[in-house]
């Protein structure tokens, strides 16, 4: 996937991404990290075709997305998003949304590999236990991995990951870490990323600041660079806050 000297503003007064270019390498993970409003929201926005970039292009496997039906280019990506969505019915069923028709091997199989296995046999009536329409009837982190099932159920080529690990316990987090591992597995991802413990691992980090690349390596390339990545990476261990979720 590659963003060709794109450029994109809300409000034609206010500049947000400006000349933005760079490359996904196929079955890469690319995170994308920085302040509020520094245009992270804004990307996926653009990839998902929520908007249009104003100049440049945005391309997979060589095609411009605007000539692909909005449709269609949907159906190729998976979103994990920081605010869980799922519906009245089984957890099955929840599963099972991410493809019509799928089997219930390839739904146990998704289960498995996102770790829903491993909490829905505690549950009164297992895959057939109904999820409250609100869902309050399973925890944040439970939740939480049965939409990266859902995802990993319908085989995106693209995949974008908003991570949301702050409000579960350190064990969850590290199963939910694991799942979108799991889930990441050879196929390009682009991940949000909030809290910078979660991305050491990714293939590039970019570093963005009033919708701009200011920074973009590996964690440990960006530590020793000590920029923008460092003083962020910085902020959020030194932070007693952190520390105490973290």
């Amino acid at each position: 996937m590659r963003f060709e000297d794109v450029s994109f503003s809300y409000d034609p007064e206010r500049p947000l991404i400006s000349g933005l270019s760079l490359v996904a390498q196929p079955g890469s993970t690319v995170a994308i990290v920085g302040p509020t409003g520094a245009g992270k929201t804004t990307m996926v926005n653009l990839v998902m075709r929520f908007y249009d970039p104003q100049s440049g292009r945005i391309l997979i496997d060589d095609v411009d997305i605007t000539s692909i039906p909005r449709g269609a280019l949907r159906s190729r990506i998976g979103m994990v998003l920081q605010d869980t969505w799922l519906f009245a019915g089984s957890i099955r069923d929840n599963i099972a949304y991410g493809r019509p028709g799928a089997t219930e091997e390839q739904i146990l199989e998704a289960a498995r590999a996102t770790f829903v296995d491993r909490f829905v046999h505690s549950l009164p009536d297992g895959y057939d236990t109904v999820i409250d329409e609100d869902g309050s009837n399973l925890s944040a982190g439970e939740r939480q991995l049965v939409t990266i099932a859902r995802a990993f159920l319908s085989d995106p080529a693209l995949l974008i990951l908003d991570e949301a690990t702050s409000s579960v316990d350190t064990r969850t987090e590290l199963l939910l870490q694991q799942a979108m591992a799991a889930l990441r597995s050879d196929r390009t991802s682009f991940v949000i990323a909030h809290r910078l413990s979660t991305i050491r691992d990714a293939d590039l980090i970019l570093v963005m600041e009033d919708g701009s690349i200011v920074e973009q390596g590996s964690h440990e390339d960006l530590l020793a660079v000590d920029g923008a990545y460092a003083r962020l990476y910085r902020s959020q261990f030194e932070s007693p806050v952190e520390e105490a979720v973290g």
